[in-house]
């Protein structure tokens, strides 16, 4: 049985929900601000390949695919290492933007699904401070 993650989050954000979706949609940006992301490379308007690493020493090589770009739903296919979907709601609140995040995917990688097995909430963890970079790296950002 492959190993699979599901991740939810809820965050606000001092922006409107144009320019964090503006943010957001501009993937070869990110690791001027999101610093887990070590790199990104373009593969056509709808896909790009992108090299995550957060605390852990094991460096994420993925595929992203956009599936949806309206304007306050985005979400991406994922392939590579993790196989599944990401989705942003963005919704619009007093003083800025309610961001809800929702992830679901599979392990793919044979080193990665081995330490799946053994080391689930380490990896949980690991995902937790990539996203907190992606937090505290977006509002910056966005307040730049």
């Amino acid at each position: 049985m492959t190993p699979s993650y599901s991740f939810r989050g809820t965050w606000t954000v001092a922006a409107d929900p144009d320019r964090v979706r503006d943010v957001l949609l501009d993937l070869e940006r990110y690791p001027e601000w999101w610093p887990q992301v070590r790199a990104v490379a373009s593969l056509g308007p709808d896909d790009a390949r992108v090299l995550c690493r957060s605390a852990l020493p094991y460096t994420l090589d993925l595929v992203l695919h956009a599936v949806h770009r309206e304007p306050r739903h985005l979400e991406i296919e994922t392939s590579g290492d993790l196989t599944g979907r990401v989705r942003w709601l963005l919704t619009p609140i007093e003083g800025g933007t309610r961001m809800d995040f929702e992830q679901d995917v599979r392990v793919a990688g044979r080193w990665l699904g081995l330490a799946s097995r053994v080391g689930r909430p380490l990896l949980a963890w690991n995902h937790d401070r990539m996203m907190a970079g992606c937090l505290d790296g977006l509002r910056d950002r966005l307040a730049g």
